[in-house]
């Protein structure tokens, strides 16, 4: 989502294509409309103008025509008809629509000063031939960092430490659970946590437990019917978790820029050094910022602890 080590905003890559900055501001102009749902979700609508999809689609067109391999013609010496009517016209809206689409997307978000911390959920309606001079439009969700108010969280967690702290004769001081410390921090703490954040993340965990149970030899249906469980409890459970667990994370988040914790590059280095495999080495070196993350976090686990 962010640079975990000087918190810069994540780069311009969208529905996985890289969009450089020169590729900004060479179409028309898009039409864009945001609305702002309630469960704190965007829902951008971007048109994009008739002019650019069929400057693009010419493009497109042309590159079909010079790798185009039909009996009795050299490779790109067939005449552009013959390739127009023999081509696969889906598949040329689809090269269209998957160089104009990231470009429009990030103008869009851009144009509206937006920040989104993920990539977006797309929705595109029927798209016309662009001899028929309609515009194209596509809808996009996404989400903006969601506004974490902290209260008296240190209060309340002194509250859960102070007991430990207390000194009885002949007894050892036994440290507060992580799950208590982590309740108090929730309860003290508000924010509204985007619906499409955690929509996608119960995603997540279903298809992780769908894998396990995979793996175990079981059918959804038996390990539903070991629980003692029906999918749309499951989910909802699921749904719980995600926001709790998205909650904790920018909870986290907020706590580290205020207390200005930070991980400095030797400690990243040491973790990496600690490696127990040269397979998880490389792992660590290819991760580096989700790693300077997760040692973020505890830090900020470890700043709460002694609180």
């Amino acid at each position: 989502m962010v640079d975990a080590i000087g918190l810069g905003p994540i780069d311009r890559k969208v529905l996985g294509v890289q969009v450089p900055s020169s590729a900004l501001g060479i179409m028309n102009s898009n039409t864009t409309a945001l609305q702002r749902e309630t469960n704190g979700t965007l829902k951008l609508t971007v048109t994009i103008p008739n002019a650019d999809v069929k400057k693009t689609w010419e493009e497109v067109i042309v590159g079909v025509v010079e790798n185009a391999e039909l009996q009795g013609f050299r490779k790109g010496k067939a005449p552009r008809k013959l390739v127009e009517e023999k081509a696969d016209k889906e598949k040329i809206r689809e090269e269209v629509l998957r160089k104009l689409l990231p470009i429009a997307y990030t103008q869009a978000i851009k144009d509206l000063g937006l920040r989104p911390i993920i990539n977006p959920k797309i929705h595109v309606e029927k798209l016309e031939d662009p001899e028929t001079g309609k515009d194209w439009q596509f809808i996009a969700l996404t989400c903006e960092a969601p506004q974490i108010n902290l209260g008296k969280y240190k209060e309340n967690i002194q509250k859960i430490t102070a007991k430990t702290k207390i000194a009885i004769p002949g007894k050892e001081a036994v440290p507060a659970k992580f799950e208590e410390i982590v309740k108090a921090l929730l309860d003290s703490v508000t924010g509204q946590i985007p619906g499409i954040l955690v929509e996608n993340e119960t995603d997540r965990l279903l298809s992780q437990t769908l894998e396990d149970v995979k793996k175990l030899g079981l059918t959804l249906d038996q390990y539903l019917s070991s629980t003692g469980k029906n999918p749309e409890v499951l989910r909802e459970e699921y749904r719980k978790k995600a926001e709790n667990d998205i909650k904790l994370e920018f909870t986290l988040l907020k706590i580290a820029e205020e207390e200005k914790i930070a991980v400095e590059e030797k400690e990243i280095q040491e973790a990496i050094n600690a490696s127990k495999s040269d397979d998880e080495r490389k792992n660590l070196e290819a991760n580096r910022y989700l790693l300077a993350s997760i040692l973020r976090q505890q830090k900020t686990l470890d700043f709460l602890k002694n609180l």
